[in-house]
């Protein structure tokens, strides 16, 4: 696990090795918000010699004050996109030689957010003022960000398949989830505190979907069966995955047991 807090890291290192003792976890320290940082945590796990099958790219912060990263960048875009965006290529090619050494697949995850295309700027990424304090907007910067982490997946998989490697890359958004990401702001923060364990996901439900995501035989059945439901065109529908987007009755949760039961022959 690359983390920014190595005790935090620990703890949760203790608490998975508690429940698995066989599990074998390493820490690594990595800020995001830090091109230094990127490339010595790449670094370091490529000399490790450890073997690299799956990168989920999961962290980001939302909704915070303007402030510039180490390297003078918007500090959502510096977390959110540039430092998961210059990871995964500096670990591509130890991927590369995993899968042609294991002969598995390998498998990119790149944590985005419905909020891409509820929060963007207007005219998309704003290239030419990803910086400008002037005209920030901190929901927007936000949807900017994720955003950015939807093209670089559309992208990275352009590429991979013309060159023919075998790794898989995805996006997805997890959902409205409980966690302490909204500290910025202010009355939504005590808001999800307080009610949110009702209506929104909790981490473990999230790590449900990633783990999911990440077996190719779930993510095969998943996709025909949105094709199935892509085919219902209805605000009915439509109005029902909005409320799987925020609430904790979610539709990729649904899918996955549905997807449980196809395996375990149930359906």
């Amino acid at each position: 696990m690359a983390v920014r807090n190595i005790a935090a890291g620990n703890g949760v290192k203790e608490a998975i090795v508690k429940e698995v003792p066989a599990a074998k976890v390493d820490i690594m320290e990595l800020d995001l918000s830090s091109l230094a940082s990127v490339r010595k945590c790449a670094a370091d796990l490529i000399s490790s010699g450890h073997s690299l099958n799956m990168l989920i790219n999961n962290a980001g912060v939302v909704g915070i004050p303007f402030m510039l990263s180490k390297d003078n960048i918007e500090l959502q875009f510096a977390t959110n996109h540039l430092g998961h965006f210059l990871l995964t290529n500096l670990l591509l090619n130890k991927m590369e030689e995993t899968t042609r050494k294991t002969k598995r697949e390998g498998r990119i995850v790149n944590v985005s957010s419905v909020g891409y295309c509820i929060f963007t700027y207007r005219e998309g990424i704003r290239f030419d003022r990803i910086s400008d304090p002037k005209s920030y907007s901190s929901f927007w910067a936000y949807g900017q960000s994720k955003l950015a982490n939807i093209l670089h997946t559309y992208e990275l998989t352009r590429r991979l398949k013309e060159e023919g490697v075998e790794i898989t890359a995805n996006s997805l958004h997890p959902g409205v989830i409980t966690t302490n990401m909204f500290r910025h702001l202010g009355i939504f923060d005590g808001f999800v505190s307080k009610f949110g364990k009702f209506i929104f996901k909790n981490v473990q439900q999230v790590m449900f979907h990633l783990e999911h995501l990440l077996d190719l035989q779930y993510l095969h059945i998943l996709t025909h069966i949105y094709r199935i439901f892509d085919t219902f065109q209805s605000k009915f529908l439509d109005l029902f995955f909005l409320f799987h987007l925020l609430c904790i009755g979610s539709i990729n949760h649904l899918l996955c047991c549905i997807a449980s039961s196809i395996e375990g022959g149930k359906w």
